[in-house]
C-alpha cells in the first residue's frame, strides 16, 4: 500500500483591534479556502520537498510570505480520514500578527465557529492547533506570533483573552508578566483618544520556554 503524505497549515491570527471603549472583543481567526465545505491550506508533499519546505509552499500560494511564529503540530492518519487513497497529514501552525488579504478563494473565519464544519478532519486538526496556542501560552512567549514587533501592555492581554476565551485580572496579569522578564519597554507610546500606554517588545524575538510558571 502506498500512503501519500499531505502538508497541512493552521494558520491563525486575531480580529483588528476595535476602537476604544466599543466593548468588542477580538476573537482569533483561521484562513480556510472558501468552498463548500471549507478547508485548511494543504498539498501533497512534493517528491523534492522536505516538510518545512512543503509548509512554506502552502504558506505562499495563500498569501502568507512572512509569519511570525511555524512549528509543526501533529500528524493525523486515521485510515478514513479522507476518501480514495490512504493519506497522511503533517499539519503545521502558522501565527501572525494581523489577518492579511489573501490569495483569491481563500478568506478568514473566527477559528472557534463550527456552524459548517469543514472538509474531512480539519475540524480535528484546527482544535489540535488552538490547542498548541492555548498550552504553550502558560509556558512560553508564543504570544510574540499574534502581536507586532511592539504592543502595549492591553494588547498583550488581549491575545492571552482571545485565545484562552477568558478574561485575565488586569492587575494580576501584569505583575506575573513583568516578573518574568519576557519583556522590555522601547521608551515609546501609543497615543490616541485613550490615556498614552507604553511600548513593550519581546526581549527575545523567537521561542523562549519558561523556567518557572504557568504565566496563567
Amino acid at each position: 500500500m502506498t500512503v501519500r503524505v499531505h502538508v497541512d497549515v493552521v494558520v491563525l491570527s486575531l480580529s483588528p483591534a476595535s476602537d476604544e471603549g466599543s466593548g468588542d472583543a477580538r476573537v482569533v481567526q483561521t484562513l480556510l479556502r472558501d468552498v463548500d465545505p471549507p478547508r485548511l491550506p494543504g498539498d501533497v508533499l512534493g517528491e523534492a520537498e522536505d516538510l518545512d519546505e512543503a509548509a512554506r509552499r502552502v504558506m505562499g500560494e495563500v498569501g502568507l510570505h512572512e509569519p511570525r511564529h511555524v512549528e509543526q503540530v501533529a500528524s493525523f492518519g486515521a485510515p478514513d480520514r479522507m476518501p480514495g487513497r490512504r493519506t497522511v497529514s503533517v499539519t503545521h501552525l502558522a501565527l501572525v500578527p494581523r489577518p492579511f488579504v489573501p490569495s483569491d478563494g481563500w478568506c478568514w473565519r473566527p477559528a472557534t465557529d463550527r456552524a459548517t464544519p469543514l472538509a474531512w478532519d480539519h475540524d480535528r486538526i484546527l482544535d489540535a492547533a488552538l490547542d498548541r496556542v492555548r498550552s504553550k501560552l502558560s509556558y512560553s512567549n508564543i504570544a510574540y506570533g499574534l502581536l507586532p514587533e511592539e504592543f502595549t501592555m492591553s494588547e498583550l492581554q488581549e491575545v492571552y483573552e482571545a485565545v484562552l476565551g477568558m478574561t485575565l485580572d488586569k492587575r494580576n496579569f501584569r505583575k506575573k508578566v513583568r516578573g518574568l522578564g519576557l519583556l522590555e519597554e522601547t521608551g515609546g507610546m501609543r497615543r490616541g483618544s485613550h490615556r498614552p500606554a507604553a511600548l513593550h517588545r519581546f526581549a527575545s524575538p523567537e521561542l523562549v520556554l519558561l523556567d518557572e510558571g504557568p504565566l496563567v
